[in-house]
Protein backbone atom coordinates (compact mmCIF):
# COMPACT_ATOMS: atom_id res chain seq x y z
CA UNK A 1 0.00 0.00 0.00
CA UNK A 2 1.27 3.22 -1.26
CA UNK A 3 2.03 6.05 1.52
CA UNK A 4 2.08 10.04 0.98
CA UNK A 5 4.74 11.63 3.21
CA UNK A 6 3.59 14.86 5.30
CA UNK A 7 4.44 17.69 2.71
CA UNK A 8 1.73 15.99 0.54
CA UNK A 9 -1.95 17.20 0.38
CA UNK A 10 -2.37 13.12 0.03
CA UNK A 11 -1.20 12.17 3.07
CA UNK A 12 -4.36 12.58 5.22
CA UNK A 13 -6.31 10.74 2.69
CA UNK A 14 -6.45 6.50 2.82
CA UNK A 15 -4.86 4.14 -0.47
CA UNK A 16 -6.50 0.88 -1.00
CA UNK A 17 -4.11 -0.76 -3.39
CA UNK A 18 -3.08 1.98 -6.19
CA UNK A 19 -6.35 3.83 -5.35
CA UNK A 20 -7.02 6.77 -3.49
CA UNK A 21 -9.91 7.11 -1.37
CA UNK A 22 -12.04 10.29 -1.36
CA UNK A 23 -10.04 13.12 -0.47
CA UNK A 24 -9.55 13.95 2.69
CA UNK A 25 -8.16 17.46 3.08
CA UNK A 26 -5.47 19.23 4.92
CA UNK A 27 -6.19 21.92 7.28
CA UNK A 28 -3.82 25.12 7.31
CA UNK A 29 -4.94 26.76 10.19
CA UNK A 30 -5.43 30.59 10.76
CA UNK A 31 -2.91 32.48 13.38
CA UNK A 32 -2.15 35.56 14.26
CA UNK A 33 2.38 35.22 13.37
CA UNK A 34 0.27 34.37 9.49
CA UNK A 35 2.00 37.53 6.99
CA UNK A 36 -0.51 38.90 4.31
CA UNK A 37 1.32 38.94 1.28
CA UNK A 38 0.38 40.49 -2.28
CA UNK A 39 1.71 37.91 -5.29
CA UNK A 40 4.22 39.64 -7.34
CA UNK A 41 5.09 38.23 -10.89
CA UNK A 42 7.94 36.03 -9.58
CA UNK A 43 5.67 33.81 -8.05
CA UNK A 44 2.12 34.50 -10.39
CA UNK A 45 1.43 30.79 -11.19
CA UNK A 46 3.99 29.46 -9.21
CA UNK A 47 3.08 28.08 -5.96
CA UNK A 48 5.98 25.55 -6.05
CA UNK A 49 8.24 29.19 -5.69
CA UNK A 50 7.01 30.31 -3.65
CA UNK A 51 6.71 27.28 -1.42
CA UNK A 52 10.42 26.84 -2.05
CA UNK A 53 11.39 30.21 -1.19
CA UNK A 54 9.86 30.11 2.15
CA UNK A 55 9.71 26.84 3.39
CA UNK A 56 12.61 25.13 1.63
CA UNK A 57 10.14 22.58 -0.12
CA UNK A 58 8.50 22.94 -3.52
CA UNK A 59 6.01 20.22 -2.45
CA UNK A 60 4.30 22.68 -0.13
CA UNK A 61 2.99 24.66 -2.90
CA UNK A 62 -0.85 23.08 -1.88
CA UNK A 63 -0.07 24.87 1.38
CA UNK A 64 -1.65 28.07 0.14
CA UNK A 65 -4.83 27.42 -1.44
CA UNK A 66 -4.96 25.13 2.25
CA UNK A 67 -4.73 28.47 4.37
CA UNK A 68 -6.79 30.83 1.77
CA UNK A 69 -9.71 28.66 0.67
CA UNK A 70 -11.85 31.80 0.06
CA UNK A 71 -9.47 33.45 -2.29
CA UNK A 72 -7.53 30.61 -4.09
CA UNK A 73 -9.49 28.04 -5.79
CA UNK A 74 -7.46 27.29 -8.23
CA UNK A 75 -3.93 26.48 -6.82
CA UNK A 76 -2.25 27.74 -9.42
CA UNK A 77 -4.46 29.97 -11.96
CA UNK A 78 -5.62 31.87 -9.31
CA UNK A 79 -2.08 32.82 -8.06
CA UNK A 80 -2.28 35.76 -10.11
CA UNK A 81 0.04 38.76 -9.52
CA UNK A 82 -2.01 41.07 -6.99
CA UNK A 83 -3.37 38.80 -4.88
CA UNK A 84 -3.01 38.73 -1.26
CA UNK A 85 -2.73 36.03 0.59
CA UNK A 86 -1.76 35.10 4.19
CA UNK A 87 1.19 32.83 4.67
CA UNK A 88 1.73 30.41 7.39
CA UNK A 89 4.94 31.13 9.79
CA UNK A 90 7.01 28.14 8.80
CA UNK A 91 7.64 26.76 12.12
CA UNK A 92 3.92 26.59 12.97
CA UNK A 93 2.74 25.28 9.88
CA UNK A 94 5.94 22.78 9.99
CA UNK A 95 4.49 21.30 13.51
CA UNK A 96 1.38 21.28 12.52
CA UNK A 97 1.99 19.21 9.10
CA UNK A 98 4.63 16.49 11.27
CA UNK A 99 7.74 17.65 9.45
Amino acid sequence: MAEYNATSPYSNTGVYGNYLDVLTPRVVSASQSDQLMTINLTYQYRPDLLAADLYNSPQLWWVFAARNPNTIKDPIFDMKSGLEIFLPEQSRLFKDLGL
